[in-house]
């Protein structure tokens, strides 16, 4: 089962950002406005084509990239 199965990538669509759905709403702009103080139920207001899974799902796929880390090994 993909955890991310409404995150889409396409180097046509935004530039390969992390979109939903193939649509030109990208993660980021998601959670920047969730940062900036937005509630789920006003991003739903002003992009009624998206849905909350939509939201949710990119608020947790932005939670994962953030957990993403770089581990060096040896002195090369």
């Amino acid at each position: 089962m993909d955890l991310f199965d409404r995150i889409t990538q396409n180097p046509a669509v935004m530039g390969g950002k992390p979109c939903i759905r193939g649509m030109r709403v990208t993660v980021g702009m998601i959670v920047g406005q969730i940062a900036a103080g937005q509630t789920i139920e006003e991003l739903l207001t002003d992009f009624p084509y998206l849905d909350r899974e939509d939201i949710i799902q990119a608020l947790r796929y932005a939670a994962w990239r953030a957990e993403e880390r770089e581990v060096v090994l040896g002195n090369s």
